[in-house]
C-alpha cells in the first residue's frame, strides 16, 4: 500500500513500535541470566535460591564430568560449592522461542563452559526452575570434522610419496594393536561398541573394538530368524547415519545385522572379529590396562589406556541352576543360543520364561509346526505394539512428530531432561490409557491364565527397562496365539528336571524334547568378573537400575542409571550399552568423557557413585 492510504492525511510517519518480547521469552531470559551473574560471582547459593523447592538439575558431563541428577536448592547448591573451583560457565542465551503451557514455561537454550560448548533445556514454575538438563556437546579445539571443517578427501597438487585414503586406512589397521597402541579397547561390537567407536573416530581417539563373532552384526543375525526390533526406526538411529527413508518401521534382526556390518565399514572402526579377550588387569603406576585377546588363534597383548565394556545389558545370559538339568535326554538351551525353529517341527517344546524373548521363541516355534508350552513363574507386563507406538512414543519418536520439528536428536534430549525421580508420574496416565484402550485384549489374556502386571505402581514398560531391564513384552501377534490356546500355558515354579521334561511345583509334568531358558541376563558387571576380578566386579556393583526399591532394583535411590556411560569405582573402566537409543545418546557422553582424558583436559568428576550392591 501506498503511504498516502496507510495514514490519514496530514498525520505524520511514526516508526512501528516493537512488540514487546513474550511473557515466556521474559521468564527464561530473566532465569538464565540470573543464573549466569551467580555463576559468575562463584555464589553456590543464588544459584540455587533460583531453584523450586522441588526441582531438579540433571547433567551431562557439562558441569559434573558425570551423568548425574541432583535435587532441590541443597542439591544444587552441594554440586556447584564442588565444581565451581574448576568449572566456568556463560553464554547462557535462547536457542529458539521458549513457550508456556499449563503455568510451565520451556526454554531451549545454548551455553559455555571454559573446556566445552553446551546445550540444554530449562523448565520454570512460577518463575523458579523445575527441571533444569544442561549437556556437553562438544570439547572446545577439538570439534568433530564435520560440515565446514569436513576433510578435503582429495590432495590437489603433485607428490611422489602420497597415499590414497584406501592405503592410509589399511596402514592404520596394520598398526593400530601392534606398532601403536589404542587410546580406547571396546570390548563388545554390537550397537552400543560399534556407536561408540564411531563417535571416538570422530573425536580422533585411536580406538580398537573387539568381539567373538566373525563379523558385525552377527550378535543380531546368529539369534531365532524371527527376531526384530520393536522400537519403531525414529527411536533406533545411530550417530551420523540415520537410516533410510524406507527402512521398515520395526527392523528384522538380519537387516539390522547388515546396517551394523556397512555401518562399521563406512565409519572406517577398527573391528576384529573372532577376537575374544581373555583377561584384563589394570597397571595403577603406568595408568593403563593389559589385555590379552585371541584374534584367530594368535594371542595378542594390548594396553590400552581405556577399557569399556559394551558387552550389552542383555550379554551375560542367566542360566537357571534347575534340579535334574543334568539328566534331561532331550536338548536344551539359554534363549540367547536359541537357533530358531526349523528344527523343531512337530517337536515337544517348554519354553521357561514369559517376557519378550519367549514370546518371541514360543510364537515362532508354533508357526514352524512344534507343539509349544510357555512356563509363567512371574507376572509380565503386555503392551501391544501399535498402542506403544500411539501412546508412548509418537509424540517424540514418530513421522508425525518430525513434521512438528522434533528430530530424533531433539526428542533425545527432551527425554533426557525428564529427570527418572518423576518419569513414573508421566507413564503412569499413559498405560491407564492404553488399559482402557485394550481393555478387552487384557480381559482375555486373564482368562487364558495369563498373569499380568502393570509394574509396581502403574507406570509400564519403560520405567520397568529402566529398573531392571525385564518383565515385559511388547506384542506383536504371540499374545493372540496364547488366548487361542495355540501357544499352551503353564503358571508356577519349576520343581526339577527330569529325563523326559519339566515338573512343576504343583506336580504338573510337561513332556519335551526341548527346553528353552528363556530366563533373561545378570547384571554386567559379571564381565567384569570373568574378564578382570571378582574384586574388580564388586569393587564397581551392580550395573544397571535407578535403586526405586522396586522387585529387581534395590534401593537406596541413585537417580540414574548404576555405572552406566560414566566413571566408575575402578578408574578407567567403563560400560557402555542399552537399547539402540541409549547407545546413540549415550555414546557422545561416553566419548567426550574419554577425549577429555586422552587430552589431559582435567575432568573433576562430581559424585562418582557409591556402591551399595556387589551383584
Amino acid at each position: 500500500m501506498s503511504e498516502t492510504l496507510d495514514r490519514p492525511a496530514g498525520a505524520e510517519a511514526k516508526p512501528a513500535a516493537s512488540p514487546s518480547p513474550a511473557p515466556a521469552r521474559l521468564a527464561a531470559e530473566h532465569w538464565l541470566g540470573a543464573f549466569e551473574a551467580a555463576l559468575a560471582a562463584k555464589d553456590a547459593a543464588a544459584a540455587a535460591a533460583l531453584f523450586a523447592a522441588t526441582s531438579f538439575w540433571r547433567d551431562l558431563v557439562a558441569f559434573t564430568w558425570n551423568i548425574r541428577t541432583v535435587e532441590g536448592p541443597e542439591g544444587v547448591r552441594d554440586l556447584l560449592e564442588a565444581q565451581l573451583p574448576h568449572v566456568a560457565a556463560s553464554g547462557f542465551r535462547l536457542e529458539e522461542e521458549p513457550t508456556e503451557d499449563g503455568g510451565v514455561v520451556t526454554a531451549w537454550f545454548t551455553f559455555e563452559t571454559d573446556f566445552g560448548r553446551g546445550r540444554g533445556l530449562l523448565r520454570l514454575k512460577d518463575g523458579k526452575a523445575w527441571t533444569f538438563l544442561t549437556t556437553l556437546y562438544e570439547l572446545k579445539g577439538f570439534e568433530e570434522p564435520m560440515n565446514e571443517r569436513r576433510p578435503m578427501g582429495a590432495e590437489h597438487g603433485s607428490s611422489s610419496t602420497r597415499r590414497s585414503w584406501a592405503e592410509k586406512r589399511e596402514a592404520e589397521a596394520k598398526e593400530l594393536g601392534f606398532e601403536r597402541q589404542p587410546e580406547v579397547l571396546i570390548i563388545g561390537g554390537g550397537q552400543g561398541g560399534i556407536a561408540l567407536a564411531a563417535r571416538l573416530r570422530q573425536l580422533d581417539v585411536p580406538t580398537i573394538v573387539i568381539d567373538r563373532h566373525e563379523r558385525p552384526g552377527d550378535q543380531w543375525r546368529k539369534r531365532y530368524k524371527s527376531l526384530c526390533l520393536h522400537d519403531p526406526v525414529w527411536y533406533d538411529h545411530l550417530p551420523y547415519l540415520d537410516f533410510p527413508k524406507n527402512w521398515p518401521v520395526f527392523a528384522p534382526k538380519d537387516k539390522i545385522g547388515d546396517w551394523l556390518e556397512m555401518y562399521a565399514k563406512v565409519m572406517e572402526l577398527n573391528y576384529w572379529g573372532s577376537t575374544t579377550a581373555r583377561h584384563a588387569a589394570y597397571d595403577e603406576a603406568a595408568k593403563e590396562w593389559t589385555v590379552v585377546v585371541e584374534r584367530n588363534g594368535e594371542e595378542i597383548t594390548l594396553r590400552p589406556k581405556q577399557l569399556v565394556l559394551a558387552t550389552g545389558m542383555s550379554g551375560k545370559a542367566n542360566v537357571p541352576n534347575f534340579p535334574g538339568m543334568e539328566r534331561f535326554k532331550g536338548e536344551q538351551h539359554h534363549s540367547s543360543q536359541h537357533p530358531g525353529p526349523d528344527a523343531y517341527r512337530g517337536k515337544r517344546v517348554v519354553v521357561i520364561g514369559s517376557n519378550n524373548s519367549a514370546h518371541d521363541i514360543c510364537a515362532a516355534l508354533y508357526e514352524s509346526g512344534a507343539d509349544v508350552t510357555m512356563v509363567q513363574r512371574s507376572s509380565t507386563h503386555i503392551v501391544k505394539s501399535d498402542s506403544l507406538m500411539e501412546h508412548g512414543l509418537g509424540a517424540l519418536y514418530s513421522e508425525q512428530a518430525l513434521a512438528k520439528g522434533v528430530t530424533t536428536a531433539k526428542a533425545d534430549l527432551i527425554f533426557a531432561s525428564l529427570p527418572y525421580r518423576i518419569m513414573h508420574e508421566f507413564q503412569i496416565p499413559i498405560y491407564a490409557t492404553i488399559k482402557e484402550k485394550d481393555a478387552g485384549f487384557y480381559e482375555a489374556l486373564e482368562k487364558a491364565g495369563f498373569r499380568l502386571d502393570w509394574g509396581t505402581d502403574g507406570s509400564g514398560l519403560f520405567m520397568k527397562y529402566l529398573r531392571r531391564g525385564s518383565g515385559y513384552y511388547i506384542d506383536v501377534g504371540a499374545s493372540q496365539l496364547i488366548i487361542d490356546g495355540k501357544i499352551k500355558l503353564k503358571a508356577g515354579q519349576v520343581r526339577e528336571i527330569t529325563e523326559s521334561g519339566v515338573t512343576l511345583d504343583d506336580g504338573t509334568e510337561l513332556p519335551a524334547d526341548l527346553i528353552v531358558y528363556a530366563t533373561g541376563y545378570g547384571s554386567m558387571n559379571g564381565w567384569a568378573a570373568d574378564l578382570i576380578s571378582q574384586d574388580v566386579a564388586d569393587k564397581v556393583g551392580k550395573v544397571w537400575g535407578l535403586g526405586s526399591d522396586t522387585p529387581k532394583d534395590p534401593g537406596p535411590w541413585e537417580g540414574e542409571q548404576r555405572n552406566m556411560w560414566k566413571p566408575t569405582q575402578q578408574e578407567a573402566l567403563w560400560f557402555h550399552g542399552g537399547n539402540l537409543h541409549q547407545s546413540r545418546h549415550y555414546s557422545l557422553y561416553l566419548a567426550l568423557q574419554l577425549k577429555a582424558r586422552k587430552e589431559g583436559i582435567p575432568t573433576p568428576v562430581y559424585g562418582l557413585q557409591d556402591v551399595h550392591h556387589k551383584s
